[in-house]
């Protein structure tokens, strides 16, 4: 039962990112993945205390230690993709 309960918000929070994404305009995408950032941040910081305190060897210590590489390959592409959508911004506006 819990991991139907768990299946279930995880369809609904897909369903929803998706519809949400979708109804908003491009420049607004930057803001978006300034967000994302700092949920993979906190998805970093929680994976590094999980690896920290665990068994070396075990199956927890090499799912966090995935994490925190996956969470740092997202948050590091998520600012240089803000960075650039930024310079974007920046130029579009110089323009006019």
């Amino acid at each position: 039962m819990h991991i139907a309960i768990l299946i279930l918000i995880f369809a609904i929070a897909a369903f929803l990112g998706k519809v949400l994404i979708s109804k908003n305009p491009s420049q607004s995408h930057a803001v978006q993945i300034s967000a994302t950032n700092a949920i993979s941040g906190i998805t970093l910081v929680g994976a590094i205390v999980v690896c920290a305190g665990s068994e070396v060897g075990s199956l927890s210590m090499i799912l966090s230690f995935i994490a925190v590489i996956l969470a740092s390959i997202n948050v590091i592409g998520g600012y240089v993709i803000t960075d650039r959508m930024s310079e974007i911004i920046q130029k579009k506006g110089d323009k006019k």
